[in-house]
């Protein structure tokens, strides 16, 4: 099969640091490429792939302070994907809604999966206007603000199986990955972190619109070693990180449409405590790979119960449901479907085997 990529610009694919969205992109290319599919990857020059690498722009959007208008840049590379769009059997797009409009008006097959939040009162008329766009949801709760989008699939994430593994330590506190701003509740994290008597590593990014935030609300909570901040870590960190830690704390206070880093956890047996926003309940299994509670007090309950988990069965669970090639067989289906033109939108999810796992939402 003939299948063409198309990330945002922002960051390189692979991302060098933080990026959950552009390392989703890279591990879904390897994968269809380790199928044996022809993939060509629209990206930054800079991206790093075994798919065949076409770019409009020499680097990352974020390393180049020369950029000022990244629209400019973006619009170009749509338009060079349309102009080699009969090359491809199918069009994958991650741009958000950029292609819906564009690309609804050629033949070549294509879908776009939404990355983001879709709870904007300006989305209930994008949406509205491209009904018929085919689209794919990253949770069943993303769907929700956006209920009559042109849903054709959920497709869960998943990381390559070794990418991330368990190592050989005892777990000694409780771990925050990922970015320190308001919507992530890094200030619950620690109080819950306090509350249990357990130390807090904190390994995380801060973006320049959170620099208040962070100087004002979380840096006067830091007592290391109480509460210790380690900064931003890369992939080859990760799985010393995550088996070193009791748990993840996932206390989001925004409707997260997938969470990356809670499979990144569950990879390394590391069981997650999540607040019930977004796709907490369906990413993490209550009971197997960690709990669900709906505030802070429920956290440091559930704490107390994670020696009834079996960091082993966390893997398990993880290998079962979030791998990388599990996210793209699932796509690769959806794929045929299209260029077959035996695509159905389905208003509500149906699941097999019992399972809560990239549920086929497209009826024959």
């Amino acid at each position: 099969m003939r299948v063409a990529q198309i990330a945002p610009l922002t960051e390189a694919i692979p991302p060098k640091l933080y990026g959950g969205t552009e390392r989703v992109i890279s591990w879904l290319t390897e994968e269809l490429v380790a199928l044996g599919h022809d993939v060509t990857l629209f990206a930054s020059g800079d991206s790093q792939t075994a798919a065949k690498l076409d770019s409009v722009w020499p680097r990352a959007l974020r390393l180049d302070g020369a950029v000022r208008d990244a629209n400019a840049l973006h619009l170009s590379m749509l338009e060079r994907v349309r102009r080699q769009a009969q090359d491809f059997d199918v069009l994958h797009f991650h741009l958000d809604y950029y292609p819906f409009s564009l690309f609804m008006r050629q033949a070549t097959p294509f879908v776009t999966t939404l990355h983001g939040r879709l709870d904007l009162p300006e989305h209930q008329k994008l949406f509205g206007t491209f009904s018929a766009a085919p689209i794919v949801s990253i949770s069943n709760s993303q769907r929700e603000p956006v209920p009559d989008a042109g849903w054709v699939r959920t497709i869960y994430h998943g990381l390559p199986e070794r990418s991330l593994v368990p190592r050989p330590v005892k777990p000694t506190y409780f771990a925050f990955l990922g970015r320190i701003s308001p919507e992530k509740a890094v200030d619950d994290a620690i109080r819950i972190a306090q509350r249990c008597g357990v130390p807090l590593k904190l390994a995380a990014k801060v973006d320049n619109v959170d620099r208040d935030y962070f100087e004002t609300t979380i840096r006067p909570l830091l007592q290391p070693p109480a509460v210790e901040y380690i900064g931003e870590i890369n992939d080859s960190q990760k799985s010393d990180f995550l088996s070193g830690a009791s748990c993840l704390l996932a206390p989001s206070a925004w409707p997260e449409p997938f969470g990356l880093v809670m499979i990144e956890a569950m990879a390394c047996g590391c069981p997650v405590i999540a607040y019930n926003r977004g796709a907490a309940q369906e990413v993490v299994d209550e009971g197997v790979t960690g709990f669900v509670v709906a505030n802070e007090s429920e956290a440091v309950v559930a704490a107390s119960r994670l020696a009834s988990l079996s960091r082993q069965a966390v893997r398990k669970q993880f290998e079962r449901r979030f791998t990388a090639r599990r996210m793209a067989e699932n796509y690769l289906t959806l794929y045929r479907d299209l260029i077959e033109g035996s695509t159905q939108m389905v208003s509500a999810p149906t699941m097999a085997d019992g399972e809560r796992v990239s549920p086929p939402l497209l009826a024959p």
